[in-house]
């Protein structure tokens, strides 16, 4: 199926480009998520008239995504700190949302976490590398290196471990229990609560009438 981009797709090509895929791939991916569009005559023909101003946008963000680049470069080293055990393990794991969020308060710019790939998981205190994807064309390598800002008994570690562990199961227990269903009282027990209200909170000794006593009971006409 010949498809027209809407959007950069990484590894396939950019906005306004003329790409050949599986039918399936452009069906549940590409035409749900907007990144493309079939290409009709009409599509193609309104593609003709707009390159130049795709092109143009293109160009723009290109020189936006190089111009971010820079400002992340100029941190040289993304330098991190985390309390670590006895043999350099850390106190959790430097997650790559962390690592976004201390990109964009050191240089300003902003990066979607599923951009920035580690070569290693950042569990353990050293120096690692993570490449940040801005575009499909421009992309830029940041050096990390992670310290210990207090080292900690690796039996500390393990018990604070286990114990987020049990909270985080707790707290999807307590997500997925249904709301509590209101109580609806029967005239028996709103009769009961009034009387008892009546004498100071002591029980009558006379029984409130069951409105469903036999006796008391409606007969019901079909």
């Amino acid at each position: 199926m010949q498809v027209i981009l809407r959007k950069d797709v990484q590894n396939l090509g950019e906005a306004g480009d003329m790409v050949t895929v599986k039918d399936g791939y452009a069906r549940n991916f590409l035409l749900p998520q907007n990144f493309a569009e079939i290409a009709t005559d009409g599509a193609v023909k309104n593609r003709e008239q707009n390159l130049n101003r795709i092109k143009a946008k293109q160009e723009k963000l290109h020189a936006a995504a190089l111009a971010n680049a820079e400002k992340i470069e100029k941190i040289k080293t993304l330098e991190l700190s985390a309390k670590a055990g006895e043999s350099g393990k850390l106190f959790g794991t430097i997650t790559t949302k962390k690592l976004a969020e201390e990109i964009l308060a050191k240089s300003g710019v902003e990066v979607d976490r599923k951009n920035i790939s580690l070569n290693a998981p950042i569990n353990k205190i050293g120096e690692y590398s993570l490449l940040i994807k801005l575009t499909s064309k421009v992309k830029t390598e940041l050096p990390v290196v992670v310290t210990a800002s207090e080292v900690l008994k690796e039996s500390v570690i393990e018990e604070v471990e286990v114990e987020e562990t049990a909270a985080e199961t707790i707290e999807a227990a307590v997500e997925e229990v249904p709301e509590t269903v209101e109580t609806v009282e029967t005239p028996e027990a709103d009769c009961e609560q009034r009387a008892k209200h009546a004498h100071g909170g002591v029980e009558p000794a006379e029984q409130c009438e069951d409105p469903f006593n036999a006796s008391n009971q409606a007969v019901i006409e079909e």
